[in-house]
């Protein structure tokens, strides 16, 4: 039987290198791998107004993990 996959998503607010290390040290340390980070962008502004930075985890080591 295949490994299930669980997936988190955290959304950010404010985005700093600050903000992204603290999210991404935070999950990481709980056992989540690091998916990805997706930025949202206006036109009047290159800088990101909000991310969406998404981690994966095996389902049975997050069950250990808890």
């Amino acid at each position: 039987m295949a490994a299930q996959i669980t997936y988190k998503f955290v959304e950010l607010n404010i985005v700093t290198e600050d903000t992204i290390e603290e999210t991404v040290n935070e999950w990481v340390g709980q056992g989540w791998q690091l998916d990805g980070i997706r930025f949202v962008t206006t036109e009047a502004s290159r800088r990101p107004t909000m991310a969406f930075v998404s981690f994966i985890r095996n389902a049975a080591a997050g069950e250990a993990a808890e």
